[in-house]
C-alpha cells in the first residue's frame, strides 16, 4: 500500500515543461511593441510642439519708443533714430540724429569747412559721395545712396565711435543736385534733411583757385604729387607760386554761369530748412561756426582744421594778366571783385 501511495505521489507531481515559443513569434511581438511605442511618442511630441508654438506665437518683443515728449513740435521732423543694418547703435539708440548736406561748388572752401565739422566728436560728414558717377546716374540711385547714408550704413573714415548726433555729406551743385532737384527737395522734406549752403562772395578769387588747381594736376609741383589741399605753410607757398592767366574773353560769361547755378540752388531749396554761409565771412569771423553747431543742434565745441590756406596774397599779385582782368571787369556788375578781398 505504501508502494501504491508513493507511486500515486510521483505520478501526481510529475509536471511537463511547456514548449518554447518560436523565435519568429517573439520578434514579431517585439517589433509590434516598438512600432506602438514610436507612434505613441510621436503623437505626444506633436501635442507638446503645437502647444509650445502656440505659446511662442503669442509672445511679442515690444521695443520701447525713444522719448521725444519734451521736444518742440517744430523740431520733431528733424530728429531721427536710425536703425542701421551693419551695426547696433546700442546705448546710442535713443540719441537723436540730425541729417544735413553741405551744398557748394568746387574750390569754395567746402573741404576746409567739412574738416572743421568733422573735428566735432558728434558730427560725421562723409565727403563728396556723389563724385562717384554711378551714385548720381539718376534720381533713384541718388535717393538710395542718401537712404544708406542717413540710415548710418554708409561707413567712411568720417564715421565716429562716439554717439553721432549729426550725419551728412558734401554735395557739389554739378553732381546731380540741380538736375534732380525736385526729387531731392521732396526727399529732404520727407526725411527732415537740413541744407547748409557754402559759397564764395568773390567768384574771381575762386576762379584763381580753380585754374591753379587744374594746373597742378599736370605739373604736380609738390615733388611730383598733386594735392588739392595742403597741411603745411611750405606746401601752400609752393602751390601759390603759380600765377594763372585768366581768359578775359570768357570771364564774364563764366562768372554769370556760376552766379546762375548758386541762384538756382537757393531758389530750388528755399522751402527746406537751410542756412547760407560764405567762405570769406567764416575766415573773418570763425565764431560763425557756433551758429552752424546750433543749426545742427550739437553741443558747441572749438572746431579746428589742419588744412592751410594756399592763396593768401591780394588777387592783383596772383594773376599773371591782372591789368587785362581789370579792364574786362571795369564798369560791369563784377567790378567789385577786383577790390573786395580779405586778410588772413
Amino acid at each position: 500500500m505504501a508502494d501504491d501511495f508513493c507511486d500515486f505521489t510521483k505520478d501526481t507531481f510529475i509536471l511537463k515543461q511547456p514548449k518554447k515559443s518560436p523565435l519568429l513569434l517573439r520578434m514579431v511581438v517585439l517589433l509590434f511593441a516598438m512600432i506602438c511605442g514610436i507612434y505613441t511618442c510621436s503623437i505626444f511630441l506633436k501635442q507638446i510642439g503645437s502647444r509650445s508654438s502656440g505659446l511662442l506665437a503669442t509672445v511679442h518683443v515690444v521695443e520701447r519708443p525713444c522719448e521725444t515728449t519734451n521736444v518742440d513740435p517744430l523740431e520733431k521732423p528733424y530728429m531721427h533714430f536710425p536703425k542701421p543694418k551693419t551695426f547696433s547703435r546700442a546705448e546710442c539708440a535713443c540719441n537723436p540724429v540730425r541729417f544735413f548736406a553741405i551744398f557748394s561748388i568746387q574750390r569754395s572752401g567746402s573741404g576746409w569747412f567739412e574738416t572743421l565739422l568733422n573735428s566735432h566728436m558728434n558730427i560725421s560728414s562723409n565727403g563728396e559721395i556723389f563724385s562717384v558717377k554711378v551714385r548720381k546716374s539718376n534720381a533713384s540711385t541718388i535717393l538710395e545712396t542718401l537712404d544708406k547714408l542717413y540710415d548710418l550704413d554708409f561707413l567712411t573714415s568720417a564715421s565716429k565711435n562716439e554717439c553721432t548726433t549729426a550725419v551728412g555729406l558734401k554735395w557739389m551743385l554739378n553732381q546731380g543736385l540741380l538736375q534732380h532737384h525736385e526729387e531731392i527737395v521732396e526727399y529732404f522734406k520727407r526725411r527732415g534733411v537740413s541744407a547748409i549752403f557754402l559759397f564764395r562772395r568773390n567768384l574771381l578769387r575762386r576762379m584763381v583757385s580753380i585754374l591753379a588747381n587744374s594746373y597742378d594736376q599736370n605739373a604736380k609741383l609738390l615733388n611730383g604729387t598733386h594735392k588739392s589741399h595742403v597741411h603745411s605753410p611750405k606746401e601752400a607757398e609752393i602751390l601759390a607760386s603759380y600765377k594763372p592767366r585768366i581768359n578775359t574773353t570768357t570771364l564774364i560769361a563764366n562768372l554769370k554761369q556760376i552766379q546762375g547755378m548758386t541762384a538756382n540752388a537757393l531758389e530750388y531749396f528755399k522751402s527746406t530748412r537751410h542756412m547760407i554761409l560764405f567762405y570769406e565771412d567764416i575766415i573773418k569771423n570763425q565764431t560763425m561756426l557756433n551758429d552752424v553747431q546750433d543749426f545742427l543742434r550739437v553741443p558747441r565745441m572749438d572746431l579746428h582744421s589742419r588744412q592751410v590756406k594756399i592763396h593768401k596774397a591780394p588777387l592783383s599779385l596772383q594773376v599773371e594778366n591782372w591789368s587785362d582782368v581789370e579792364k574786362a571787369l571795369k564798369g560791369t556788375p563784377y567790378e567789385s571783385f577786383l577790390h573786395a578781398d580779405y586778410k588772413i
